[in-house]
């Protein structure tokens, strides 16, 4: 199997919904205080954050389903409703995080696991990245899988670096339609999800004879 094809479909997957040009302005406002040098290590911190958490879930997302008890087809469920409502809030522009939570946020040296990696970017990419891994069948796949992932990484700290100007380029009104843009796509990739787990969850439930 070809390494370009699992990487790209991998990272063309997690992108729209780790949505890293989205969570630039969030990022910035948690980094206001800090100087240039710390707000490239908070981004370097975080985009590494990020690919352990999802490569931890790429590796153990097929055990750990096991553990619990759950299937695939409820997966896909869960995972649509969490990508829907992640796009949802997109689209209508709601806050990505509570005041309390931007309050709490503000006030850490430290913001790259928390709340930036989870649950902000990571969160909503783990039930994409635990479908993957129950979909491969070999190593192989599972280190294509991951080099998408480290591209998400990439990507991510690209995004963080680059952000100031973009944000001062497009202005709010522009990152929220890029966000509202995004959030569209999004919404769409989650009704999928929702519409696939629901029809598989009804064919086990009554199968056809």
């Amino acid at each position: 199997m070809s390494l370009i094809p699992n990487t790209l479909a991998t990272f063309m997957a997690l992108f729209p919904i780790a949505n890293p040009i989205g969570a630039v302005p969030v990022f910035y406002t948690l980094t206001a205080t800090e100087t240039s040098s710390q707000r490239h290590q908070q981004a370097l911190q975080t985009a590494i954050n990020v690919v352990l958490v999802l490569a931890v879930f790429l590796v153990a997302g097929r055990w750990i389903l096991e553990f619990f008890g759950i299937s695939l087809n409820v997966l896909r469920l869960a995972g649509g409703l969490l990508v829907a409502h992640t796009a949802w809030e997109m689209v209508t522009v709601c806050q990505r995080l509570t005041p309390s939570e931007k309050d709490e946020a503000m006030e850490k040296e430290d913001i790259s696991f928390t709340p930036m990696a989870v649950p902000l970017i990571s969160g909503p990419a783990i039930g994409v990245v635990t479908s993957l891994s129950i979909s491969f069948n070999h190593w192989v796949e599972y280190l294509e899988s991951l080099v998408g992932i480290v591209l998400i990484g990439i990507s991510l700290y690209l995004c963080f670096v680059l952000g100031e100007p973009l944000i001062k380029s497009l202005g709010r009104n522009g990152v929220g339609a890029l966000n509202r843009v995004f959030g569209f796509f999004i919404l769409a990739i989650g009704v999928r999800f929702i519409a696939d787990g629901s029809i598989s969850l009804l064919k086990e439930a009554f199968p056809i004879k």
